[in-house]
C-alpha cells in the first residue's frame, strides 16, 4: 500500500468533495502556461516532470482541479495518470486510490 493510499476515509471525502467542485476540462495549451507560471526554471526538477507528464499523451483529455489552500491536480483519465502539486512546495504522482476517486468524478462530468 503506498503512503497515498494510507489516509482515512473523512480525509478522502473532503479531498474528493473539493475536486468535484473545481475540476474542469483544460487544454493542453493552457496547462502549459500554468507550468510556465508555476515552474519558471525550467531545469527545475518539478517543472520538467510536470512537461515531461504532458508531452506523453499530447492528444489525451486532460482536466484541473484547484484546491483552494491545498493542492492542485492535473488528470489524465486515458493514461490513468495524474499529479498533484503545491505551488512552490511540492509535486508528486496520484497514486491508485486516488485515481479510483478521480476516474469516477471525470465519468460523471
Amino acid at each position: 500500500m503506498s503512503y497515498d493510499d494510507d489516509w482515512p476515509d473523512q480525509l478522502w471525502e473532503n479531498r474528493r468533495a473539493m475536486v468535484v467542485k473545481t475540476i474542469r476540462p483544460a487544454t493542453l495549451g493552457e496547462l502549459k502556461k500554468l507550468g510556465e507560471e508555476l515552474f519558471p526554471v525550467v531545469t527545475d526538477p518539478w517543472c520538467v516532470r510536470y512537461h515531461e507528464f504532458l508531452q506523453v499523451h499530447p492528444d489525451a483529455h486532460y482536466y484541473h482541479a484547484q484546491i483552494p489552500g491545498h493542492a492542485e491536480i492535473v488528470y489524465c483519465p486515458e493514461a490513468d495518470r495524474g499529479i498533484w502539486f503545491v505551488p512552490g512546495k511540492s509535486m508528486g504522482i496520484i497514486q491508485s486510490k486516488g485515481l479510483g476517486i478521480l476516474a469516477q468524478i471525470v465519468a460523471r462530468l
